[in-house]
């Protein structure tokens, strides 16, 4: 059996702001039934893995307010606008580690394709220095981390890192970051 695509008959926004837009489409699937389709809009979001020169991975540990606990990712966050990801990519570097660095694109994926039509794009950050544009944002602290590739792997394993996105990222890169950078 061919699968076939639902068509889209229209697109509401319910409610915005600064990060997403919640959306309801009303389509028809392939047999003429109609269905309508609830969902967060993105603009797209980008994870950074920052590689010292000794091969070391930057972590960062913030307050997630959902979950009421802490938690240790990768340095990332959301696209404002259409097509802004590598921009965006270096904003986020330097915000949340103070470094800058030379980006190379790693891999994409949607973190959650039945809610969020959100694409991630990866970057892996070499050639870190400090960054003189460095300025926080004000709703985020953040506590910093350099951990092994091998010491990332245990603390993946007993949970303590449990974010999905960091995960993802992780996936996407570890090859590359084992074969080309770390010495042990």
């Amino acid at each position: 059996m061919e699968l076939k695509k639902w068509k889209k008959l229209t697109s509401d926004v319910k409610f915005t702001n600064n990060w997403w837009s919640y959306k309801v489409d009303k389509y028809t699937l392939p047999n003429g039934a109609p269905g309508e389709y609830h969902y967060a809009f993105t603009h797209g979001s980008v994870f950074i893995i920052p590689v010292t020169k000794e091969g070391k991975l930057l972590l960062v540990r913030q307050y997630r307010y959902l979950n009421d606990r802490f938690s240790l990712e990768f340095p990332g966050g959301g696209v404002k606008s259409e097509g802004d990801h590598d921009n965006q990519a270096k904003k986020e570097l330097v915000e949340e580690t103070g470094f800058e660095g030379e980006l190379e694109y790693a891999g994409l994926f949607n973190p959650y394709n039945g809610v969020t039509n959100e694409i991630c794009k990866v970057y892996i950050a070499r050639n870190l220095k400090p960054s003189s544009a460095y300025k926080k944002d004000d709703s985020e602290e953040f506590e910093m981390f350099e951990v092994s590739p091998e010491e990332l792997e245990k603390m993946i394993a007993a949970n303590d890192i449990y974010d999905g996105m960091t995960l993802a990222a992780w996936a996407l890169v570890k090859d590359k970051i084992r074969l080309t950078d770390y010495k042990e």
